[in-house]
């Protein structure tokens, strides 16, 4: 994708007609538009990082900005630039404010042509007053003078705090969100572009919530994720550049705070359009969709720390059985019943599918991101998407927030995953794949799982020997980063407790050596986590009498594992 802005020859052809006339006609193909790229790659996108799970992200989708073309071919800008020779930013500073609307649109056209990628410039038409003046223009009679005064600012705020923090001080967001009313889809690109570049800033994020979202939901997210229509995504390619803009806007808000995660989950219509836009997306077979990636990454952040922050009525209504029976935790007896019983795991099942009638019927708003239908959702992206890893680490960044802690929901939904959606084969065959960033929140949803997981026996026989090939056995073994091993331990921990067969599988898939290697490395703060977990699992393997002649013959004694 490249970032399409006014071509040279519009500039030339001002100064050949003397700044006298502007020909609208073949104009129309040629504004300011953008997509996603990363700071200091000009020409072409690239896939910004997905959002952390469990922690409020530091990583922002980069920023759109305007892109020189002549023709749709890209131009290396300072190449024409002997033709602008009579043109300097104070004159076209001063065009913005001439009566002639043509005067306007070549003053903002050389701002956008100038401060592409020159900060200096940025700066200069800062200190010139720029930014007042095309604030003015975005909501002008004349539908080229708004494109252009659009495209300018677009490339002023790239990359520059300053110049975003004026554009707020100046009223700028509302006159924005005036102008994306209009039925023209250049200048809509524009207005959601210069959204998603503000919003990389956290100290906007907050008010940008505030002032922006009920309108882009009703404007832009309802309209083409097809939620407000007949239900079907359609989209030219202009509105999927809006699209896109405006989730990867989302996306980056959503990584916020507390508050404003808390706006975008009670604005109306909001998380409805994302699960839409994912759903007709996966039906029709579009899951590398680079919006279908943002949808997800929303998502995902507005599931953190999501039953601490759901309103106490709707938690209430989740927690309701506890008293009863959901509340027991791994290990406890019910009644006379082991938790690895039949029976018990019948009562399990009875108490959940009460809940399950209570949340089920018809989900609005919010209530998306704890229903049950939503790991269903989850899970298909995970088969589905076979290249957009984003997506993937997104879509199970997600599950494990939803998984997380000690709330009877977080259990509720790891059974469902596992029971209904069966989802250990797809998770696992993520795992063997995945690169480091993915293993964080893939693993970090097996360790949920393997919490939450009635039979823990048959979870063993599918995970551990996936999990013990991940882990480091020798000093010039590639190992994952630190949390990843902590949360692979925890794994093979919560199914020791209470399964044989997993002690069993650790020694048959010679986890025992990696085991000792991690207790023994203590090298750094990170390398302590990991062998004081090591060393934990290690303390409750021999409590396996039936194991123990089986450790003797790999030639580990009591003591090894028992010290720590």
């Amino acid at each position: 994708r490249t970032i399409r802005a006014p071509a040279m020859r519009t500039l030339q052809r001002f100064q050949s007609n003397n700044r006298s006339r502007l020909s609208t006609g073949s104009y129309g193909t040629m504004p300011a538009g953008g997509s996603g790229a990363f700071l200091g790659l000009g020409e072409h996108s690239s896939r910004a990082p997905s959002v952390r799970s469990l922690a409020e992200s530091g990583h922002h989708l980069a920023e759109p900005r305007a892109m020189e073309m002549y023709n749709g071919h890209s131009t290396l800008l300072g190449h024409h630039a002997g033709g602008f020779d009579d043109i300097d930013l104070p004159s076209a500073v001063k065009y913005l404010i001439a009566s002639d609307p043509n005067l306007q649109v070549l003053g903002a056209a050389y701002l956008q042509h100038k401060c592409y990628s020159d900060s200096s410039a940025k700066k200069q038409a800062r200190s010139l007053q720029a930014m007042p003046k095309l604030v003015k223009l975005f909501n002008s009679p004349n539908q080229e003078v708004q494109r252009h005064a659009t495209g300018a600012m677009r490339n002023l705020i790239y990359d520059n705090a300053e110049n975003k923090l004026a554009l707020v001080e100046e009223n700028g967001i509302y006159e924005l969100m005036r102008t994306l009313r209009e039925p023209d889809d250049e200048l809509r690109k524009n207005v959601t572009g210069i959204l998603w570049n503000l919003s990389s800033s956290d100290n906007l994020k907050d008010r940008l919530a505030r002032d922006t979202l009920e309108q882009l939901t009703d404007l832009v997210l309802v309209p083409l994720s097809g939620l407000g229509g007949s239900g079907v995504i359609q989209q030219n390619p202009s509105e999927a550049e809006i699209f896109y803009n405006s989730t990867g806007f989302l996306r980056n808000l959503s990584s916020a705070s507390q508050q404003t995660r808390q706006k975008m989950r009670e604005c109306h219509g909001l998380v409805d359009s994302m699960i839409h836009y994912v759903n007709s997306s996966l039906e029709v077979g579009k899951s590398e969709d680079k919006s279908v990636e943002n949808a997800v990454c929303v998502l995902r952040n507005l599931s953190y720390r999501l039953y601490d922050e759901m309103p106490p009525s709707s938690l209430q209504r989740l927690e309701g059985h506890r008293r009863n029976a959901g509340g027991t935790v791994t290990g406890e007896l019910v009644g006379c019943f082991s938790p690895q019983s039949k029976k018990a795991r019948e009562h399990y099942l009875n108490a959940d599918i009460v809940t399950f009638t209570e949340v089920s019927k018809d989900p609005k708003g919010m209530e998306w991101l704890w229903n049950p239908q939503i790991v269903g959702i989850y899970n298909r992206l995970l088969q589905r998407c076979e290249l957009n890893k984003h997506t993937t680490e997104a879509a199970s960044g997600a599950l494990q927030n939803i998984t997380a802690g000690d709330r009877r929901w977080a259990g509720v939904l790891s059974r469902l995953a596992l029971e209904q959606e069966r989802i250990l084969n797809p998770v696992l065959d993520r795992v063997r794949t995945a690169d480091h960033h993915q293993l964080r929140s893939l693993t970090g949803l097996i360790r949920n799982l393997s919490r939450h997981a009635r039979n823990k026996d048959e979870m063993s026989t599918k995970v551990v020997s996936h999990l013990i090939e991940k882990l480091p056995g020798s000093a010039g073994d590639k190992a994952p980063p630190a949390d990843v091993i902590v949360n692979i331990i925890a794994v093979l921990n919560n199914l020791v407790v209470e399964s044989p067969m997993a002690a069993r599988d650790i020694v048959y898939f010679d986890g025992l050596r990696k085991l000792f290697f991690i207790k023994k490395r203590r090298d750094s703060s990170d390398n302590e986590k990991s062998s004081r977990a090591a060393a934990s699992l290690l303390g409750n393997m021999w409590q396996y009498t039936k194991l123990h002649r089986d450790f003797k013959m790999k030639g580990y004694r009591k003591e090894d594992f028992l010290s720590l």
